[in-house]
Parts: structure tokens; C-alpha cells; sequence
């Protein structure tokens, strides 16, 4: 049994970032306590760090600095190997595996990157994987090659690895053309039937392999003249302008980088015209050659164009700089969500995740972590698909998320706004979204438009509502989005990235209303932690509740725990603990629990009690002996708004931990609310959550 994997490639550029961002994502769903591991790491400049350990330390947000993520440089390990010192070498890479095999219960170790000799580093992998005992994937790349090479290419490798004392337990294929696949998949299973193993491929993909701007400028160490914002957009293509207009436009393919020497101003205004025109395609930046910058005149109107792609600049001439362009491969970068998407995608789409638990069995499972929590709540969510309506549908994030759960295929996707606006949002914000995938709904011009309108004006006209001031209101995106929910047209809204709390929460108050027994509206936040998820509520909506109030945040926060499947073991948070404090913050808290155990004898409630009472069992025990809630708190309910959102920051800067909310609960209907400040990963998780609200309601 093992706790590791040792990822290696016959050759270069085999597709490992693909790899162990699925094994990774695949072992994070059963432990926090996953680690990942370089044995030798390639030679970077003064401040510059390996790409792959930055790539899955920030994604996965691993418990590791990048110095303890490898063992030593590929300059170093060949001085040693030089100086007879070869055991000292695997000393240092033994070392510090050993420390980090002491902290976690997996760890993905990765091979080299093969960018010096290619002998060298397989003798490195294949000594590594035999000192670290730890089993071998082996990867390698089908691209531009036949089948019969791709497995004389795996046949080599896993020779070598399996005659070395080294265990393989499996093979995967990147990179491959679709013409070959079922082909490749035959072979491979007939060369390695006696062989007990993974066997996958995994088709090429342009939104992986493709590189971006980005990557091209730091190869060719080009200079940024303009839109350094926009490096990260993808190049499908690369295009020599060399030609005048009329003849060079027609030949533009979608993300083309377009080179053209530095005086050509007419290329390059031409390009920027017909990037922003409908009538062709996107162009993914602009590589001037020669060394020669843009006229004056030139440069005065490309300052005044708002989001512009990049302009880059280098010193060689138009040919040599096409075939150093052609030969850039593609880097996958943390902050490349959507890219990272589509490699997790692949991953679990032909790699058989099943035998590939087997493989990991031995990873420990200790409570529910981030991952594991994530994990059930998108399963959860594909289980009954929801309509989840975006009213901000021109905000970038709101696009960059929903081509992501368009592609995960996980709810259905509103957007509310002109078809248009939309549109030109993704394309000048380079949000790769497939608006086949997504529906786009103009609320002025929603067949149900007047339908909705009369529907508010009844619900309001008591509140002296007119016709005209329900067309009006219902020409809000937020009202629209409301009242879709409310008429079954849609199973939850998501809004707050642009708008505040008061309005998305103003129009489901007087659409959507309250449950039944409900008064009040309140929010949680799922804080996950590294080996558990706690309920925090109420941290975003009541200042200053009463006892009254408390209660029933503290009943509906129990009921939103027990439907995401945390069985709720309340603590009603004070400054003292029992009967040991008085005050009226106090005895308000205590007044509150009263009337919670009161109307629901069912659930455990313990309070008023401190918060290191309710979650430490040692305190617990110590202040609140014989508690069923103390030390054992997962649904921790402060007194004032105050204390709950300085709470909630607090623990999620300081432990790292997943802050997944505001969750609304109270209402008849879901509709909840984001940060103005909120990451494209906070929208991801709130729609998942909505659209589980959505299934139970």
C-alpha cells in the first residue's frame, strides 16, 4: 500500500499540469492533508518559481511553501552527480519527502521537465521513484504521432521504471488526435493486458494546449507596449501580415496573434478595427517585429482605445520571430480558472476515476474538507438540474463563472441583460463562454414581461403600487429575476456582484416573501475548514437581532445545515458561558435559546457559550461538562451582525479557510446574495448552492 504517486513522462511537454490537477482534485475530495512534491526542479532566475508547484499550491491552496515543495535544482543535483556525490543528491530529495511524509496522508510527486538532457532526467526519475518507493504513472504525448510510436514510447519507459524495482501502475496518453483514439485505445489495452494498470487517453484540446500571450511574450522576452491586462487570452493561431489590407483580413482566424513588422501602422490599425467589428473574429494580440515602434500618429489612437489587447514588441526580424512564436507551448497558470477547468473536465471524463480510487485507497478520510464538501455539493446539485437566473449579466465574473458551469454542465444558466451588451462584455474581457450553452433574456422584451408586471402590481397595489410603477420595477433586473423565481421560470437567483444586499434582498421580500413561522431573513456561511464544515450564521443580513430574532436564525440555520447534510449541533455564542455571565447581551443570547429548544425540542442547542467552549472539546468539557453541543459545535450562531461578519473574515484570513455565502435562508424561494468584492470561485460556489436550494424547493 501506498500513500503517493509518482507522475513521470517519456518526453517532454506530455501534459502533467492536465494530470495532477485530476489526481489532486480526485484526492482532495477524501483528505485536506495532500501534499505534492518536485524532486528536482529546473534552474529559474533570482524570484522566479517552479510553474507547476505555484500552479497547484494557489489553485489548491496546499498547505506548502514552494521551498518545501521540491528537492533541489537540476544545476545542483548535476554538480553533486559530478563530484561523485550521488547519494548525497538523493539525501537532500529523501529528506525532504520524508518531512513532508510526516504531514500528509498523500502526496503527488511529479517527475523533471525534461528541458536539459532528456538521458539524465529519466535516470533521475526512475532513481527518485525507487528511493521514495512510491508506484509511477507514466505519461507521454501522442501529438503528431502514430499509435505505434505512442506505445513503443510507454513500452520504453515503463521497461525502464519496472526493471529498476519501480511499480507502474499505469499509462496515459495526452494530446491525442481524435482519428487514433479508439485505435490507440485498442493497442494499448492489447499491449499491456498482462500488466494490472490505468490506461487512459486523453484527446487533444485546443483550450489546454493552446498557449497565451503571455506565454509567447515571456519565450521571446518581447516588451508589452499595450494591454498588459489582457495577457492570459489564448492564441489558436498565428498569422504573418506581410500583405496589404485587403488581402490580409480575409485570412484572419479566430485568436490569431498577428505579426507584422513595427512600421506597418496600417496592420495594425486595420487589426484593432476588425477585432472590435462583428463581422470578424476575435484577434488575440499584435507581435511587432523589427524592433520598430509604432508612429506617433499611430500611437495617439491606440492610447485611446479603451481594453486593448496586447501590442507586443520584439527586436528580430518578421521570419525567425513566426518560427520562435510556433514554438511556444502552452503554460497553465493558478489564476487561468477556466483553463484549469477544462483540464479538470478531461481528466475526469476519460481517466477511469474509480480505478483510480483504488489506487489512492489509502488515502485517510478525516471529516469533511473543502474539497470533500465541494465535491458533494456540486453531486448534488447535477442530481435534479436547476435554471439558476444571473441578473448581472454584464459583469465579467458573472461570464467567466457561468462559462464554467457550462461546461461542467452542472445547472442551467440565465443571464439577464441586452443579448448584445452581454456579448461584447465576454469578448473584450476574453471570456471564452458558449452562449449556446446559456440563455440570454432581455427583461423589456420577455414574452412574459406584462404577465410579470400585473402579477407585482397585485402583490403590491396595497402597498399603493400602480401599473406604471410595476413597469417600472419590473424593468429592474433584480425585480425581473425575482419574480422569475417566484413564477417558477427559474428554480433561484444570484445576485450582488454589482448591486448591493438591500437590492437583491428588497424585491424576494416583497415577491418571494418569507416561510411560513419565518419573520426574518438571515445567512450562513459554510466555513470549511481543513478537517470539518461549520455553519456560521447569522454574518451578513440582521445587525442587531433580538432574542425573538435569534432564535429563529438560529432554527433556520439548523434546517439550511440539515439540508446540505451536517446533522446541527447549535451554539448560541455569548461572551460567557452557562450560567457564569449576566448582561443584557447575555441574557439576550440566553432568552434566544430558550425559545429555540421551546419551538424545537428536536434539535441540540446549547447557550449562551463561548466560542472556544462550543468548538474545542477540551474547553468544552471543562466549562460546559455533560454538554451534547459543547466541543462538538458545527452551527455557531453570534448575536449581532458585528460580531459575526468580524468572526467569519477573521477565521478565513488567519486559517485559510473556504468561506462559501452569504447563504439567504427564510424565504419561501432561494435567492442569494454575493460581495461586491466576490472572486469568480465565490460566484461558482453560491450558484451550486442556490441551485441545491432550488432542487428542495
Amino acid at each position: 500500500m501506498t500513500n503517493s504517486i509518482y507522475i513521470s513522462t517519456a518526453e517532454p511537454n506530455s501534459g502533467k499540469a492536465l494530470v495532477a490537477l485530476g489526481i489532486l482534485e480526485n484526492s482532495l475530495r477524501k483528505s485536506s492533508k495532500v501534499g505534492f512534491f518536485k524532486p528536482v526542479i529546473g534552474d529559474y532566475q533570482s524570484g522566479k518559481e517552479d510553474e507547476h508547484i505555484s500552479l497547484v499550491i494557489e489553485h489548491f491552496g496546499l498547505n506548502l511553501t514552494h521551498e518545501e515543495a521540491y528537492g533541489l535544482t537540476l544545476k545542483k543535483a548535476n554538480e553533486l552527480i559530478s563530484q561523485g556525490k550521488k547519494d548525497e543528491m538523493l539525501e537532500i530529495v529523501i529528506s525532504k519527502y520524508k518531512k513532508l511524509e510526516e504531514r500528509f496522508d498523500f502526496i503527488l510527486i511529479e517527475s523533471s521537465d525534461y528541458k536539459n538532457s532528456i538521458t539524465l532526467e529519466h535516470s533521475l526519475n526512475i532513481e527518485f521513484a525507487k528511493n521514495l518507493a512510491s508506484p509511477v504513472l507514466v505519461l507521454t504525448n501522442a501529438n503528431n504521432k502514430s499509435v505505434h510510436e505512442c506505445t513503443d514510447a510507454l513500452r520504453v519507459s515503463i521497461d525502464d521504471f519496472s526493471s529498476n524495482d519501480c511499480k507502474v501502475i499505469g499509462a496515459v496518453v495526452n494530446r491525442v488526435d481524435a482519428d487514433i483514439i479508439n485505435e490507440l485505445n485498442v493497442v494499448l489495452a492489447d499491449n499491456f493486458a498482462q500488466e494490472e494498470m490505468l490506461l487512459a487517453t486523453i484527446p487533444g484540446d485546443e483550450r489546454i494546449s493552446s498557449p497565451t500571450i503571455r506565454d509567447i511574450a515571456e519565450h521571446l522576452k518581447a516588451k508589452v507596449l499595450y494591454g498588459e491586462d489582457n495577457l492570459d487570452v489564448l492564441v489558436d493561431n498565428i498569422t504573418i501580415a506581410a500583405m496589404q489590407m485587403q488581402n490580409f483580413l480575409p485570412k484572419v482566424k479566430p485568436n490569431s496573434l498577428v505579426i507584422t513588422p513595427g512600421d506597418r501602422g496600417d496592420i495594425v490599425l486595420g487589426t484593432l478595427s476588425a477585432h472590435r467589428s462583428q463581422s470578424y473574429p476575435n484577434i488575440a494580440g499584435i507581435l511587432l517585429t523589427t524592433g520598430l515602434a509604432p508612429d506617433e500618429s499611430i500611437k495617439r489612437v491606440i492610447e485611446g482605445m479603451q481594453d486593448m489587447i496586447p501590442v507586443l514588441s520584439v527586436d528580430h526580424n518578421t521570419y525567425i520571430t513566426a518560427n520562435d512564436a510556433n514554438e511556444v507551448t502552452a503554460s497553465m497558470r493558478a489564476n487561468d480558472l477556466t483553463r484549469i477547468s477544462y483540464a479538470k473536465e478531461l481528466f475526469a471524463k476519460h481517466v477511469d476515476n474509480k480505478l483510480l480510487d483504488n489506487l489512492l485507497s489509502t488515502v485517510k478520510v478525516e471529516g469533511m474538507t473543502p474539497k470533500m464538501f465541494q465535491y458533494m455539493l456540486t453531486q448534488r446539485a447535477k442530481q435534479k438540474r436547476s435554471r439558476i437566473v444571473l441578473p448581472e449579466g454584464n459583469d465579467p465574473r458573472i461570464l467567466e463563472a457561468s462559462a464554467i458551469l457550462a461546461t461542467q454542465d452542472i445547472v442551467d444558466i440565465i443571464l439577464l441583460g441586452k443579448e448584445e451588451e452581454i456579448i461584447d462584455v465576454a469578448r473584450n474581457n476574453h471570456v471564452n463562454i458558449d452562449f449556446s450553452q446559456v440563455e440570454i433574456i432581455d427583461p423589456v422584451k420577455y414574452s412574459k414581461f406584462n404577465e410579470y408586471v400585473n402579477t407585482l402590481y397585485e402583490l403590491r397595489k396595497h402597498k399603493g403600487m400602480n401599473l406604471d410603477m410595476a413597469t417600472d420595477a419590473m424593468s429592474d433586473v433584480s425585480y425581473f429575476g425575482t419574480m422569475m423565481v417566484q413564477m417558477g421560470d427559474a428554480n433561484g437567483m444570484v445576485s450582488g456582484a454589482v448591486h448591493t444586499t438591500a437590492a437583491t434582498i428588497r424585491p424576494a421580500l416583497q415577491v418571494i416573501k418569507t416561510k411560513p413561522g419565518t419573520s426574518v431573513v438571515s445567512s450562513v456561511f459554510f466555513m470549511s475548514l481543513p478537517d470539518r464544515v461549520l455553519v456560521y450564521g447569522d454574518c451578513a443580513v440582521n445587525p442587531n437581532p433580538n432574542s425573538e430574532q435569534l432564535s429563529e436564525i438560529a432554527i433556520s440555520s439548523a434546517e439550511t445545515a440539515i439540508s446540505f447534510g451536517i446533522e446541527p449541533k447549535i451554539a448560541m455564542l455569548s461572551y460567557s458561558s452557562g450560567a457564569s455571565g449576566s448582561g443584557e447581551e447575555v441574557e439576550k443570547v440566553r432568552k434566544a435559546t430558550e425559545i429555540a429548544k421551546a419551538k424545537r425540542p428536536d434539535l441540540k442547542i446549547e447557550g449562551p457559550i463561548q466560542y472556544d467552549a462550543a468548538v474545542d472539546a477540551k474547553v468544552g468539557a471543562q466549562k460546559m461538562p455533560g454538554s451534547d453541543v459543547a466541543g462538538q459545535a458545527n452551527v455557531l450562531i453570534f448575536p449581532d451582525l458585528n460580531t459575526g461578519n468580524n468572526t467569519y473574515k477573521a477565521v478565513q484570513r488567519e486559517t485559510g479557510a473556504l468561506a462559501i455565502g452569504p447563504v439567504l435562508q427564510g424565504l419561501n424561494k432561494p435567492v442569494n446574495d454575493l460581495s461586491r468584492g466576490c472572486l469568480v470561485e465565490d460566484i461558482l460556489n453560491t450558484v451550486i448552492i442556490t441551485a441545491i436550494q432550488g432542487n428542495q424547493s
